[in-house]
């Protein structure tokens, strides 16, 4: 469960540096408020 977790921090991560808006809609799309 954790590596999972670290996974999707990493992948979350990486999209951030590549697109702020993209970010934001994959954040809205699995309804998480981080």
């Amino acid at each position: 469960l954790l590596t999972l977790v670290s996974q999707r921090r990493k992948l979350l991560d990486y999209i951030k540096k590549g697109s702020e808006e993209k970010y934001q809609q994959v954040i809205s799309g699995l309804g998480l408020r981080r």
